[in-house]
This record gives structure tokens, sequence and C-alpha cells, in this order.
């Protein structure tokens, strides 16, 4: 099966899922508090932490024109550079957690979203590089984190069908194969309704890739459901408290919540298992409960066996259902007590 290694984990279908505990702008500017994150990820049993590398500067520019105000999300009357202006993670605190997380034995990585932010990744070996939604139409931007040659991770989010294939060409053309894409809905909460999980698999197919989920609506049960459609990665962002304010806060999960979406993933990904029509080892042992064929009154040696006297019963000790009209008008060899499991032996 097709996989992609982040570390020393393979990331695919058929390998368990690779969670993503998403750092974003949780932090709120407090070093210690990124620090409990990272820990707070590894007890709830991620597998990596994601970073964000961009300043204000390299995301926008300080205007306050109605282009560059926000309308229509929680963030509803904000300029674009102020909420990066709080949001950002400041690029020093990259390599410091970098190893909080490897001594955790958590992998982790960032998303760059300048040139900038690459060259500067780069220069601390990050083990991988995820794409966000709205960068995915930056082809400049592709082309230089793919000729890292280092895994990519792209969220689909905003992207048409079209825009997808013309990103994932952009990268594949610089020879680069180490790509995952993430099923993603850009909203901020996403609703349920508006998830379309069913184009995971869709998107597996298309681009013959492993495929994830980048999730942003409330609570645990998408993501669950994303794994039942063969995503191989979640992404979902972690916060100590929602009681914190923060700009990502709202639609982020707390540990507890976070470490009962990790559980139940596995509980998912092991009930997922393989396409199978054969008995499983638990079935095996209660094979014999099914209905077959048993003698259900004291029948003579001669006598004609009737509806009466020859039933289809639990348990499957008996001739297969099948040969009931085959038995019935048929007489006994023998004196066949009640309770007994009928076989050819007993059909004259």
């Amino acid at each position: 099966m097709k996989f992609v290694e982040i570390g020393s984990r393979r990331v695919g279908l058929g390998y368990p899922t690779y969670i993503v505990a998403e750092l974003s702008a949780n932090h709120n500017n407090d070093f210690d508090q990124a620090v409990r994150i990272v820990e707070a990820a590894k007890q709830a049993g991620a597998d990596a932490v994601k970073l964000q590398a961009y300043t204000p500067d390299t995301m926008t520019i300080d205007c306050d024109s109605e282009h560059f105000r926000i309308q229509g999300t929680l963030w509803d009357g904000r300029t674009l550079y102020e909420l990066y202006r709080e949001a950002s993670t400041p690029w020093s605190w990259h390599s410091k957690l970098q190893e909080i997380a490897k001594g955790l034995g958590l992998d982790l990585f960032s998303a760059p979203f300048d040139l900038t932010a690459v060259d500067f990744l780069q220069g601390i070996n990050m083990p991988a590089y995820k794409v966000a939604s709205f960068e995915n139409v930056d082809h400049q931007l592709l082309r230089k984190i793919a000729l890292t040659g280092k895994p990519i991770i792209m969220s689909t989010g905003l992207a048409s069908l079209a825009e997808i294939e013309e990103s994932v060409s952009t990268i594949r053309n610089t020879g680069h194969d180490q790509l995952i894409l993430l099923k993603c809905t850009s909203a901020y909460p996403a609703p349920p309704e508006e998830m379309n999980l069913r184009t995971i698999p869709h998107l597996a197919a298309a681009f013959d890739l492993p495929v994830g989920l980048s999730d942003h609506t409330l609570g645990v049960a998408v993501p669950i459901a994303g794994v039942a459609f063969g995503a191989c990665m979640i992404e979902k962002h972690l916060t100590l408290s929602r009681t914190v304010e923060g700009p990502d806060s709202v639609f982020s999960l707390e540990p507890h919540e976070f470490k009962t979406m990790v559980d139940a993933v596995r509980v998912a990904e092991a009930a997922v298992g393989e396409i199978n029509y054969e008995l499983t080892e638990s079935e095996e042992s209660i094979r014999g409960f099914r209905r077959s064929l048993f003698v259900v009154e004291d029948v003579e040696a001669g006598e004609v066996f009737t509806a009466q006297n020859v039933r289809s019963i639990r348990p499957g000790y008996g001739l297969h259902t099948r040969f009931i009209s085959s038995v019935m008008g048929r007489t006994a060899r023998r004196d066949v007590s009640r309770g007994t499991p009928l076989g050819w032996d007993l059909v004259s």
C-alpha cells in the first residue's frame, strides 16, 4: 500500500492513523503554555504536533482598508494583520519545541507560509511540511517546499478538484512523490453537514495518494467517521482549556477530549479492518448456534419425515436447511429420538 514516512512512522491506508495536534495560536504568546500543550498532546496519544511559521508581515500587510478587514467569521471586524500578529508563533520557539517533542517521542513539524519560512524551517531540519488550505494555490511556495524533498501534507480546503490537481501536479513535476492530502472544510468552526467525508476515498482514488482529514468541527464524531472513510491522518486543534480566550480556542479540543478522540480513532481503525467474508476467530466458537435440521419428535423406523417431526431450529449440527424439501416425504432408516440432528444416514 502507498505510504509516506514522517520520522519513523508510515502514514497511509492500512497503517495506524497518524494523529496530529495542531498547536496554532493556542499558546497565547506564552512559551510555557506552548510547552504544556506539547506535553498534553503526548499524554492524549497524539503522534505529532504541528506549528505554523509566519509573521504578520510575511502573511499580509498592515492595512485597514475593507479588503483586509475580516467578515463572516468568528474574527469579524479585525484586520488580517491584527489577527496574525496575535496568532503567530515566534520562530525562535520552533527548535526549542522540536527538542521537547523529540524527547517525548513526538514528531513536530510546521507549516511555512512564505519562501523565507521554508528556508528557516530547513535550517532546523523539519521532518515534514504542512501546506495550509489558503496556501494550496501558491505554486511558488509549493515548488519551494517540494524541492526540499521532505514529506508534504497539503490541506485541500477552498480548492476545487481542478485546483487540487494543479497543485498536486506542481509538486509532482519537481520529482517529489511524498505527498499526503487532507480533506478540509475551511470554516471555523466547520458545520458537520459541510464536511462531505465521502470525498476522502475519492481523493485517494483520483490522485493515488494517502488522504487524511483536517477537522475544524466541534467535538470528536467527525474524525472518527473520517477514519471509517479511509482517513490515514487526523489533524485537530488542541488547547489546554477553551475558557482561555484565543483566536482558535473555540474550535479546539481540550486534552481529555483529544484523548477521547484518539481512543475512539484507534477503535474505529481496528473495526474498519479489511474486506472479509470468512468467519472470524470470535465467530468460530459460536458457529454451531446457526439453524439446521433436527428431528423434533420421536420417529420410528419407516415413518415419514414431515413438518411436524423435522424442523429448522438452532443449533447447527444437523443437515443444512437447504435440504428440508429433499427430506420431506422420505422415511427414517431407523428409530430416531427427539432432539437428534438430522443426517443423511437417518434418511432412507
